[in-house]
């Protein structure tokens, strides 16, 4: 094995760009922008290297400006999932048996690509196509890609590195082999670099790969797959396919070369598609590897002794950056009663203060949520919170769909810690506050770990270092990330690996060493040196 081992520089990731006024970022984002929105994009899907077009199409636009068209993709049925498969398959060989230096490099070309001309029509795809601001996009679709590409080369080396003893007169290694089979990547709207992450973490260990984004994400799909092809990806390593999940579902859960799912989005999809695989699994030719990030609902737990001006910016970035539609965003937070007048007038003032509206202004912090279904959702959970007596809408709660799919940044406050959108995900731009006795601290810390099904994200502001501690322990199961004085966003690869559990997921770490790990079945070589010739050991011989 080559010694080429690629070592990313320790705790050093891709630096975020600040787009200020005047910036030569700045221009050539705005330039981007009015480029895409100029054209109608054509998008093929992606099968064996080919373009694939169909005569059913699906039409991309803004979340922000709905009725502005930025193109057409072509929609697929099972016959392309199939292909896809068959492409998969049929480029396996080939790519498991490139040396793992040449699969490296390819990613980490694709990571340059992106850093660097590619940077500007990335963020700017995110930005349209999922209605994230230019800091949103920034942090996601350029440095946390970015990031994703060349640390999981740096662990990918990490792994191969790592060889068991070998005692004298033979030798001992372990080969990492890529699963026997093809796998899945099924990614969701919110980020482009999850997106561009679970494809890609999967391939550079060896495997192929069929990847179903949701369709909401194919504008910023269609940019991650012309880097990867600009990069050297050859053709069916990885196979981009716009098809229903059903249709999807239905030819890869019974197809016997499955080798694993790759997988973020809701847990109800998630728990289905677990159902089935387990279901099939005679089918199969080996178990497949089952990794997954779902939803959450995510917590601000407040002591008596936090800062009040920290802990109104966890709140107000926590909850609304990205519209509350990050997997971590804060949707229920727990306010001691000797904090909440001062906490609810800064709240109210910078919620009040937020300008919303299209994302090509850089000026507006809030943007459109991805969709009318979301829109809708959203809307019937504040209708429901104006009925209801035991709450009240602090600020916001207003909605409006004729432009773009905008709701007003939303708090909520319950005297029940069990209302419903304490406990139920809304990925939205709503925060559910509830005031407890600052007294009874031991108390609502149960009530948080208790409340939700889920434990991705959580946080703890407080001065008093025996609190910190004590909730430290206390809800060592409710957030499988969990931020001590800051918001419960904002995980940065290689420095906060990202994953919950409970119904949060599998809590495999994207970001680390352990999601490769998952993607790589080892192999053990012994070697003996000069073989034995006799079956007698010594203890057989004559006195």
């Amino acid at each position: 094995m080559s010694n080429g081992f690629y070592n990313a520089p320790a705790a050093i990731n891709e630096p975020i760009k600040q787009y200020a006024p005047g910036s030569p970022e700045r221009k050539e984002l705005q330039a981007m922008l009015k480029h895409l929105r100029s054209q109608k994009a054509d998008v093929p899907m992606f099968i064996g290297g080919k373009e694939v077009r169909t005569e059913k199409k699906g039409t991309m636009h803004p979340p922000h400006d709905h009725k502005h068209v930025l193109g057409q993709y072509h929609i697929g049925n099972k016959t392309h999932v199939k292909q896809a498969i068959d492409a998969a398959l049929a480029a396996k060989e080939n790519w498991a048996n490139m040396p793992w230096e040449h699969r490296a490099s390819i990613f980490l070309k694709a990571a340059e690509l992106l850093a660097g001309p590619y940077r500007a029509k990335i963020n700017a795809a995110t930005m349209l196509g999922q209605s994230k601001n230019v800091f949103q996009a920034e942090v996601d679709a350029a440095c946390e890609l970015v990031d994703f590409l060349r640390y999981n080369v740096h662990y990918m080396t990490d792994i191969y590195k790592q060889q068991p003893a070998s005692a004298p007169g033979m030798w001992n290694r372990t080969e990492q082999r890529p699963l026997e089979g093809f796998i899945f990547a099924l990614t969701p709207f919110n980020f482009t670099a999850i997106g561009g992450n679970l494809p890609t973490s999967c391939a550079m260990m060896g495997n192929v790969v069929v990847w179903k984004p949701a369709f909401t994400a194919i504008y910023s799909a269609n940019v991650i797959m012309e880097v990867l092809r600009k990069a050297g990806l050859p053709d069916g390593v990885i196979n981009l396919v716009f098809v229903s999940g059903p249709e999807t579902g239905e030819v890869i859960l019974n197809h016997p070369d499955f080798a694993g799912i790759h997988f973020t989005g809701s847990t109800e999809v998630f728990r289905d598609v677990w159902k089935t695989i387990g279901n099939n699994i005679a089918l199969y030719k080996s178990y497949p590897r089952i990794v997954g990030e779902t939803g959450g609902k995510d917590f601000i737990l407040a002591h008596k002794s936090a800062d009040v001006k920290v802990l109104v910016t966890a709140l107000t970035r926590g909850a609304f950056e990205y519209q509350g539609q990050k997997c971590s965003a804060c949707s229920r937070a727990y306010i001691p009663s000797n904090l909440w007048p001062e906490v609810k007038e800064l709240l109210v003032k910078d919620v009040k203060s937020f300008k919303i509206g299209p994302t090509e202004d850089f000026g507006n912090f809030i943007n459109a949520v991805i969709d009318e279904k979301s829109f809708d959702k959203l809307a019937q959970y504040i209708d429901e919170a104006k009925k209801n007596k035991n709450v009240e809408i602090i600020v916001g709660g207003k909605y409006n769909k004729s432009k773009g799919y905008f709701i007003e940044p939303t708090i909520i406050v319950t005297k029940d810690p069990k209302y419903r959108t304490m406990c139920e995900e809304l990925f939205g731009p709503v925060l559910t506050i509830y005031v407890y006795d600052a007294n009874k601290f031991e108390e609502i810390i149960k009530v948080v770990d208790s409340t939700s099904i889920y434990a991705l994200t959580g946080s703890i502001i407080a001065q008093d270092r025996y609190a910190v501690d004590l909730a430290t322990k206390k809800l060592v199961n409710a957030a499988g990330n969990f931020y001590i004085n800051d918001k419960c966003t904002g995980a940065v690869v290689g420095q906060q690996p990202f994953g919950g559990a409970r119904a949060s997921g599998t809590n495999d770490k994207a970001g680390a060493m352990i999601n490769l790990l998952r993607w790589v079945s080892p192999r053990t070589i012994k070697e003996t040196l000069v073989p034995p010739v006799d079956y007698r050991y010594p203890f057989l011989k004559e006195d």
